[in-house]
């Protein structure tokens, strides 16, 4: 929704500005538009491997969405956190072995299906909460790993944000090259009357300004969005990741879920009484 609302303060902004001095018919030029949008696809799937090029067209709608995670999604991830570490901590942890091998049929993950949806998130947790049915006892390897993982799917992510801004660093010179395409065809047309002239030299200028409107109005803010997007869903890995390190280092369930809560911005942490509240109401393991 706010990407749609930027678009429209940006041109009312643009067009508003230059109604009342031109003729708007001029800036309509798809010729200068097809030669730049065409140029930076090319280059973007030139110097773009495979798995980037279909990253980026998998993470584009991501533009029009709000954050990942809310106040709310994170209220619910830390309940799922206390249910998961509970269990783990009355029973042991090879009692989490029925709920991990199969997340989707489990009756503790079954009560959050907006994590279950999110298939990465619970094979990050699953993984490291096998590798604790499994023995593994040092908080401080297990953090390392955990940490490790995390910089790499951010990485991953990167590529795809990185991708998305490059072609908006080459916009304005595809804008250059358009125009002087129209220049020349301009210098084509010499003997033309000179109303002849100035709409050729006008249209040929248009081609700069959409290569740098393109760019910084719309391509660079995309990539600064994708970046953001991706920036506040590796939070939610680090949550995971403290409540895990906190349980493994003898933290009763209630404690390593505040180590988690901790981690969240203000804006979209839960308070100490909403979380307490809704954890009391999780039933005890059977």
């Amino acid at each position: 929704m706010l990407f749609f609302v930027g678009l429209a303060i940006l041109f009312g902004s643009i067009l508003g500005g230059y109604m009342p001095h031109g003729d708007i018919w001029v800036l309509w030029q798809p010729l200068e538009f097809l030669i730049i949008a065409g140029s930076a696809v090319a280059a973007f799937i030139i110097a773009s491997p495979k798995p980037v090029i279909m990253g980026v067209l998998k993470r584009l709608s991501r533009v029009l969405k709000g954050p990942p995670h809310d106040k709310g999604s994170y209220l619910r991830l830390l309940t799922l956190l206390y249910a998961v570490l509970r269990l783990a901590k009355m029973k042991g942890p090879l009692a989490l072995e029925e709920h991990i091998d199969a997340p989707e049929s489990s009756a503790i993950f079954a009560e959050f299906p907006e994590f279950i949806a999110n298939e990465h998130a619970v094979t990050f947790l699953c993984n490291y909460l096998r590798l604790m049915t499994m023995g593994t006892e040092d908080p401080h390897q297990v953090e390392a790993l955990i940490e490790g993982e995390i910089e790499t799917h951010h990485a991953e992510e990167a590529q795809m944000v990185d991708s998305v801004a490059k072609v908006g660093d080459a916009l304005p010179a595809f804008g250059i090259v358009a125009a002087v395409l129209g220049v020349i065809v301009t210098m084509g047309s010499m003997l033309e009357p000179p109303e002849v002239l100035g709409a050729l030299i006008g249209g040929a200028m248009v081609g700069t300004f959409l290569g740098v409107l393109l760019a910084y109005g719309i391509v660079m803010p995309m990539a600064s969005s994708l970046k953001a997007y991706a920036d506040a869903d590796i939070k939610y890995y680090h949550c995971i990741k403290a409540a895990l390190i906190a349980h493994m280092q003898g933290c009763p369930p209630s404690v390593s879920v505040e180590f988690a809560r901790k981690m969240l911005f203000s804006n979209e942490r839960p308070s100490f009484v909403e979380v307490e509240d809704a954890v009391s109401a999780v039933p005890a393991p059977a």
